[in-house]
């Protein structure tokens, strides 16, 4: 099964670039490329990517707004956002984050890393990973004020639950939080599964922003 990503980046260098490197899999294929939020939108219409690999700075509408659209809009259903970022200079991540993204990648990832996030988040997983998620939403959660009922959603998770989903927002990876937890890693899957389910979240992803905006779990914490 091919997966087919769309390329949006004001830069046709970088676009060249992420295409030749996607290009040495077989299981993917590049259907468009933007050179701006908009186009993007309207490419993934008529193209229907599974995965948008997504600038966060391009002239007009950014790749935050654009995020928006495909992900809230029915033209493109199912596709995923991967927001491409320079990440420690650029203070949109968490912005594009909570817009509906699945996760991010640097500009500088290594071409094996980029097809296997690629092929993840095409699969329905958030390319979230555990080694960056604190420095990520620890950077830019404490900007965002909590979100107004954002707390009672918790109410709805097992004692079990809501601790796995702390877990989470700190970083931890499945393996992890089963050993904190001392518990089977199929086990805290099932967990963070069923968490994403009752909290009606997309992913991973949605799920730690969620811990943040809750106040469940702290900047610095």
């Amino acid at each position: 099964m091919t997966i087919k990503v769309l390329l949006a980046d004001d830069q046709a260098l970088v676009r060249a670039g992420f295409r030749s490197l996607l290009a040495r899999s077989r299981d993917i294929t590049v259907v468009g490329e933007a050179q701006d939020g908009d186009e993007a939108v309207r490419l993934a219409a008529s193209t229907r990517p599974d995965v948008v690999l997504m600038d966060i700075r391009m002239p007009g509408t950014d790749g935050i707004a654009a995020t928006r659209r495909i992900v809230t809009g029915p033209a493109a259903p199912g596709c995923r956002v991967i927001i491409l970022t320079t990440f420690d200079t650029d203070e949109h991540v968490f912005a594009a984050l909570r817009a509906g993204a699945s996760g991010f990648l640097t500009k500088e990832v290594e071409p094996a890393e980029l097809r296997r996030a690629v092929a993840a988040v095409a699969g329905g997983d958030a390319l979230l990973s555990p080694g960056v998620t604190r420095r990520v939403i620890e950077q830019f959660a404490h900007r965002q004020d909590l979100t107004p009922g954002a707390g009672q959603r918790l109410a709805a998770l097992t004692s079990r639950e809501l601790e796995t989903v702390g877990l989470v927002a700190l970083g931890l990876s499945n393996h992890e939080i089963a050993e904190r937890l001392s518990i089977s890693p199929l086990t805290a899957k099932t967990h963070i599964t069923r968490a994403i389910a009752k909290l009606d979240v997309r992913d991973r992803v949605q799920l730690v922003i969620l811990a943040y905006e809750s106040g469940l779990i702290r900047p610095g914490a």
